[in-house]
């Protein structure tokens, strides 16, 4: 039964009122990691969604023992402060869940690629030539180095995401720790060298585009996605499966929240057939960064 509201004064009531409403502020982001992503027409919903339990959850504290909200407050301020010094989920992590909801609903916009493989995508996937053979026996995602070097990279950041993403937060780890390391190296001038993942892996992470789609191609294969390289004119850079729209959709909020700085302003993919790809290329700061051009001459399937 609620308690007797009559012995509390004006003042107090406010400012037991604006307790509750700052623990709805980093409980919302903090709840909504461990809710399913809500996505209708376009809108990502699950962070509002958390929002109003959240809301009724300090309601209810309030409705039975005003005064109960202030251990509400100091248990949800504790955890954050508790997980800041354990580099987990934090005040830095609420304050960029906000920000990607913003973005992501907002901000950031869809650039579906228009080029060849767009348009004609079987003159593209009935093309091989010496260079596609070539880099397409190169990706051995089943070597042991390869395998063991991508599960440890994948579980170097975004853990605290994990409830919320699933293992796409593996994935974009990976992408993360390969594209922050990787520094390109010039090929020979007479001959086109493809290097295996394990090579690039041992040689310190060092290569050209098409030794860095290798790599990031057998990486996240030996994890457990799905790849493709793409050949343009002058460079070759690897996308990722994402799925349907609705998995593209659930890995582009993904991509705005975990890469927050600068904000991601658009995500540029493919789209055949309703399956998306997105780019991975090491020009681009986050996944699906812009293309390099549209003169796709070539698609390896791996």
């Amino acid at each position: 039964m609620a308690i007797d509201e009559s012995r509390y004064s004006g003042l107090q009531q406010f400012l037991l009122n604006l307790l509750s409403l700052l623990t709805v502020l980093p409980l919302a982001p903090y709840l909504n990691r461990y809710l399913p992503q809500i996505v209708a027409g376009g809108w990502h919903l699950d962070m509002m969604v958390a929002i109003i339990l959240s809301f009724l959850f300090t309601r209810l504290l309030l409705w039975i023992f005003k005064p109960l909200i202030i251990p509400a407050f100091l248990l949800v301020c504790s955890v954050l402060v508790f997980n800041y010094f354990t580099d987990s989920y934090s005040f830095v992590n609420v304050l960029n869940d906000y920000k990607g909801v913003v973005q992501g609903n907002w901000g950031a916009k869809d650039s579906k690629q228009l080029d060849i493989l767009s348009l004609y995508p079987r003159r593209v996937e009935t093309y091989r030539d010496k260079t596609v053979r070539g880099i397409k026996s190169r990706v051995d995602f089943q070597d042991s180095v390869v395998r063991n070097f991508s599960v440890r990279h994948s579980l170097e950041d975004f853990d605290e995401y994990f409830p919320k993403y699933g293992r796409v937060v593996r994935f974009l780890s990976l992408f993360r720790y390969i594209n922050t390391h990787f520094k390109y190296v010039q090929d020979t001038r007479r001959d086109e060298y493809f290097a295996t993942a394990r090579e690039t892996i041992l040689n310190g992470l060092g290569g050209d585009c098409d030794d860095h789609s290798i790599l990031m191609t057998a990486c996240l294969q030996s994890i457990g996605a799905q790849c493709r390289i793409v050949l343009i004119q002058g460079h070759a850079y690897p996308e990722l499966y994402c799925g349907t729209k609705e998995d593209f959709e659930a890995m582009k909020q993904a991509i705005i929240t975990l890469f927050p700085r600068p904000a991601v302003k658009e995500i540029y993919y493919h789209e055949m057939k309703g399956m998306y790809w997105i780019n991975l290329d090491y020009t681009a700061r986050h996944p699906g960064g812009p293309y390099m051009n549209d003169k796709v001459y070539a698609l390896i399937e791996l």
